[in-house]
């Protein structure tokens, strides 16, 4: 028998909110988190717009030292740890941290911090490199500075893939309690990658919204006719996740059951999905399958929906393949919309999205969602919030390389 695995704590550095209220109340209201660029100069940019976590002071989280030998996102994923721990109500002096894990992804890693340490290189040599240069940049720092941070001894991981990183993660956290190696996981993503080097690197691919620099309220349109692009985010989601057993018996607040988690492979090209989303499709259907659930039994998809013409195509063709007529009763919204994509956090964010969505009953929006295009015809919940019973749901992650990811969550029943 399998341990079943609850959600008992939600941690958000969100460009619309820091805080899980602060994210919610942004979300149901339909709040742009979009604008342009101020961690430096854009105007050379193609895209110069992002969604920015304005407001973050990571010495609000973090000791002051120590915080200065982190990158951005690696203080993120520790201040939404933090987050996560404090709104769980979990008493560290109590738990046996040897069978307390932490499973934290980057899609990307210290973009910042090895942009500055080249610059550094090739404007005063090498000997003037920080020795600090590859523990702030490497992926893992994230997972392993919240390890060290709370004295965390059982499991810790880095999954890097792609836009899929925070998914993966917290599915493997699910497996790694479902099969007994920890209690209690730490699990989700975290980026910031929005600094030159990004930004211009997506930029090249033609991956960005280069056509609403003037109006960022309305540059990121998943599913609608006239998307043309993703905006970049940052922050950060994550997710504190324990056996139901260890949950009951210290009496957490459950915002949902996580129940299933699939995973699958496109093998078809390193930035393009897969004709028709044939392999997104598989990820969400093994999710159904480790959840014991049928496709009419979904009430909503917190779907990945980038705004980028093949991904919000092929994931609205995904659904149709599993849900078959199921899907036009569906619900499925994506609240990059609002935040831009966080790239490897975007996976942690809105595992929180969902969470909140069931436990609360109210869908987020799809905002900037004006215009039907030609077989994007599901329930985007266009632009206004709903109030509806969710009591079971998906949430969708792929990314560059073909990795698809999906977690499906349910209201928590004894």
């Amino acid at each position: 028998m399998k341990n079943r695995v609850v959600i008992t704590g939600l941690g958000a550095i969100t460009p619309i909110g820091i805080g899980k209220e602060n994210f919610w109340s942004s979300l149901i209201n339909g709040k742009n988190g979009i604008g342009r660029i101020t961690r430096f100069d854009p105007a050379e940019f193609p895209c110069q717009l992002a969604g920015e976590v304005s407001d973050f002071n990571p010495d609000d989280f973090i000791d002051k030292k120590e915080s200065k030998r982190m990158d951005r996102f690696t203080q993120f994923a520790v201040a939404a740890s933090h987050l996560a721990v404090d709104d769980s109500n979990l008493d560290l002096n109590t738990v046996d941290r040897n069978r307390f894990g932490v499973y934290i992804g980057a899609g990307i890693g210290g973009m910042d911090t090895l942009h500055n340490q080249y610059q550094r290189l090739f404007e005063k040599g090498p000997t003037r490199i920080s020795p600090f240069f590859i523990p702030m940049m490497i992926a893992n720092l994230a997972a392993g500075q919240v390890a060290i941070d709370f004295k965390i001894h059982g499991p810790s991981l880095c999954i890097v893939t792609a836009c899929a990183s925070g998914t993966d993660c917290i599915g493997e956290a699910l497996r790694a309690i479902q099969h007994g190696y920890a209690d209690i996981m730490l699990a989700g993503g975290t980026e910031s990658a929005v600094s030159p080097a990004g930004v211009a690197g997506f930029c090249t691919m033609k991956a960005l919204c280069v056509d609403h620099n003037d109006d960022p309220a309305h540059a990121s349109r998943p599913f609608d006719k006239n998307r043309s692009g993703f905006i970049m985010g940052e922050g950060a989601g994550i997710v504190l996740l324990e056996s139901l057993d260890h949950a009951l018996k210290r009496g957490a607040h459950i915002y949902a059951e996580l129940c299933g988690y699939g995973q699958a492979s496109d093998a078809y090209h390193i930035t393009s999905p897969a004709p028709n989303g044939e392999f997104q499709g598989l990820a969400m259907q093994r999710a159904l399958d480790d959840a014991q659930l049928k496709p009419d039994q979904i009430d909503y998809i917190n779907a990945h929906g980038t705004s980028t013409h093949l991904n919000d195509a092929c994931e609205t063709q995904a659904i149709k393949t599993v849900f078959g007529d199921h899907a036009n009763k569906l619900a499925v919204s994506s609240i990059k919309s609002m935040t831009g994509h966080l790239l490897g956090a975007a996976g942690g964010i809105e595992c929180i999205a969902t969470a909140l969505t069931i436990e609360r009953g109210i869908i987020p929006p799809t905002i900037n969602y004006d215009t039907p295009d030609d077989g994007l015809d599901l329930d985007y919940v266009p632009n206004t919030a709903r109030e509806q019973k969710v009591d079971k749901a998906l949430s969708n992650s792929f990314g560059f390389g073909g990795q698809n990811a999906c977690v499906a969550l349910e209201r928590f029943a004894d």
